[in-house]
């Protein structure tokens, strides 16, 4: 009996033990509860319910503590069908909803406490879990490719990718031949030039034996028949990535190589960062076997490293097969584990000093120039200064060659215009000199120009406009049926800016009002097709002295004034804006752009474009009118003037993204029309 009771107690003194983990466990769970209800609160503003919902956020189950899509599904499948899924980048929680609310709870119970290996790690994760409401998680806009950067899928066939990576010997010492290295972030091995990390650079006059290896020069020989690359490469670093390992950011030196930089993926696929000096960064993912073009504005501006991890988010669909930047698509994010990957970089070794656009990055250029930021304005004011310098006092200037010579409308803003109701009241927002306002007589149609000079011509034809500025149009809300706007935001030299503008467009058009968008595209050769900017680049002389005397930069793309000697003689280079005589602007605070060589694609998104009048030179005469002399007259003879303007050209999708930002408007149509990026939006 006594034994008996000694066994009895020893249980009851077990399941008060049980009872007591029981307790603390529970405790335990709701302390991480009520932390992650903070957490999600402080960071995100999402707030945690405390009756059961469909949907369910997971503390520990994030893309940020390792947790992979494909993982977590599979978990959370087992308690119902799963609506959806989000997995925030970089962030260590998830939300799931389920089909229904009994679903969800039965997924609360059961992994409220659950404890997880993360994929093939040996290290395990706990989760917590929430309800909360529903979840509105803006997904970031798809970012294009920087400017001059291409990637080439497959340019490798699985027997070239292995006999490439053979060639390269990693046994042994290291090499001097080669200048093999261990660093602390990859193995790395140079051939034709070793590049020197002590001072960033290469010897010139030293050359290492032996040149680059046969299999590369063949590859270099393929890329060039295929047109992948305009020169070829004499310098060849390899490295070699474990998972885990990377590359610091960092912008090849100018000095030491020329524009064209590639670099072969082999092995496994990557994810490398690219950064614009205002901060912009874009993540592109590198195929295995995918070859990597870097020139212009990718080369020479924007760094591009590889982050130390051994997992990259990707999306989910892709796999790690598909070239393109990596969004913030949390519907479809996952983690791709990192394998060994070896990369190819081919360079070609400059023979003199690099004078590229970029002096603020440059090392040729430095202590030749005040080192600024190239591209953009630091503050509203400056932008402000900037267009009235590099766009309004252009446009006075050159009002009367603007008119001077008849362009024929666009055919699709005709078709746009005529396909409006009887009636219809339609404001022209930067309506230049009025060549659309006579269109279509049965609308009515009134312009607004910056420029009074060119509000004058149009008066001159009896068209209805007004001086106007188009962040703030002096009209009454709501009081039109449509609008135009005919390359006009590009001139605005920040995002917030283009906004403002698209913004003011939808404040005049009333419900159901549309308005049509036109801007200069970056792509100025779209599917295989140039646009009729570059096609036009070889024109005749009467096209040319036709175009050159009467365009300017608020024309469509494609009408934009031709390129001449003296053009030439100014571009590639930056505009000095102390020096500049074409329009007696006064220097903008910290502003250098680069210069755009006409009838040429774009490699800068933010730049100035070279006019030069060669149709005549104009004075103003005593009674204060301006005097228009013929080209070769007496009066003509001397240089004639350069004009710059500022303009941003638009990425595609970049117009289409800003538009769909506003609130209370749709996009009805988005396309492409001879160099320039179009959007019709419809008022809600």
């Amino acid at each position: 009996m006594a034994a008996a009771s000694q066994i009895t107690n020893m249980e009851v003194d077990r399941t008060g033990e049980d009872h007591l983990k029981v307790r603390k466990m529970k405790k335990k769970i709701m302390r991480k509860q009520v932390r992650a209800q903070h957490t999600l609160m402080r960071h995100e503003g999402i707030e945690c319910v405390s009756h059961a919902t469909q949907s369910l956020v997971i503390a520990n189950a994030g893309l940020g503590n390792g947790m992979s899509r494909q993982q977590l599904l599979k978990t959370v499948e087992e308690y119902g069908l799963v609506e959806a899924l989000l997995m925030p980048p970089n962030k260590p929680y998830s939300f799931v909803k389920y089909g229904s609310t009994k679903e969800a709870k039965k997924a609360f119970d059961a992994l409220n406490g659950k404890e997880l290996m993360l994929g093939d790690s040996d290290q395990n994760v706990v989760l917590y879990c929430n309800f909360v409401e529903k979840v509105f998680w803006k997904n970031a806009v798809p970012t294009n490719l920087p400017p001059g950067l291409t990637v080439i899928e497959k340019v490798v066939s699985p027997e070239e990718e292995r006999r490439m990576l053979e060639s390269i010997d990693w046994i042994g010492d290291e090499d001097a031949q080669n200048a093999q290295k261990t660093l602390k972030h990859r193995k790395v091995k140079h051939f034709g030039y070793e590049f020197r990390y002590d001072n960033n650079n290469v010897d010139k006059d030293k050359p290492l034996p032996g040149g680059l290896p046969e299999i590369c020069s063949l590859f270099l020989e393929k890329c060039l028949k295929q047109g992948y690359i305009k020169h070829k490469p004499d310098q060849l670093t390899v490295n070699q990535y474990e998972p885990g390992q990377g590359i610091p950011p960092h912008i090849d030196t100018h000095s030491a190589f020329e524009d064209e930089i590639i670099s072969l993926s082999l092995g496994a696929e990557i994810v490398m960062d690219f950064k614009h000096p205002d901060g912009h960064t874009v993540a592109v993912l590198l195929p295995r076997c995918s070859l990597l073009v870097m020139s212009g504005e990718s080369r020479y501006l924007w760094t591009h490293g590889i982050t130390p991890r051994k997992y990259d988010i990707i999306q989910a669909s892709e796999l790690g097969q598909k070239v393109g930047t990596i969004t913030a698509d949390v519907g479809d994010l996952t983690l791709n584990q990192r394998k060994t990957r070896t990369s190819f970089t081919f360079r070609k070794v400059r023979r003199s000093p690099c004078n590229c656009i970029y002096p603020s990055v440059c090392d040729s250029q430095k202590g030749q120039q005040r080192q600024v930021q190239p591209s953009f304005p630091h503050n509203e004011m400056e932008a402000s200064e900037l267009e009235q310098e590099y766009v309004h006092k252009v446009y006075e200037e050159i009002a009367t060659h603007f008119s001077s010579t008849r362009h024929s409308p666009w055919p699709q803003i005709v078709e746009f215009l005529r396909s409006l109701p009887e009636g219809s009241v339609v404001a022209d927002v930067g309506c230049g000199n009025g060549k659309y306002l006579g269109i279509n007589k049965d609308l009515y149609m009134i312009g607004c120009d910056r420029s009074k000079n060119l509000v004058d011509i149009c008066g001159e034809k009896n068209f209805q406009a007004f001086v106007g500025d188009a962040l703030s149009v002096p009209m009454r809300s709501g009081s039109c049926d449509a609008c135009i706007s005919i390359a006009v935001i590009h001139h605005f030299s920040t995002a917030e800016r283009r906004l403002a503008a698209l913004r003011e467009l939808a404040r005049l058009l009333r419900p159901g009002g549309t308005a049509l968008i036109y801007v200069w595209a970056m792509e100025q050769e779209y599917k295989n097709q140039k646009s009729k900017y570059l096609k036009e680049k070889h024109s005749n002389k009467d096209k040319e002295e036709e175009i050159s005397s009467g365009m300017a930069q608020r024309l469509p793309g494609d009408q934009m004034p031709e390129s001449s000697s003296q053009d030439s003689a100014c571009t590639d280079q930056l505009l000095d804006n102390s020096k500049d005589k074409g329009c007696g602007a006064k220097p903008v605070a910290d502003c250098r752009l680069p210069v755009h060589t006409n009838r040429t694609s774009f490699h800068s998104q933010d730049l100035l474009v070279p006019w030069h009048l060669k149709g005549g030179t104009k004075k103003r005469g005593e009674s204060g009118e301006t005097v228009l002399f013929p080209a070769g007259s007496k009066e003509s003879q001397g240089p004639s003037p350069v004009f710059h303007r500022y303009y941003h050209v638009f990425c595609e999708g970049e117009l289409e993204a800003a538009c769909r930002s506003l609130d209370g408007v749709r996009v009805q149509k988005s396309y492409y029309d001879q160099g320039n990026w179009c959007v019709v939006l419809e008022k809600l």
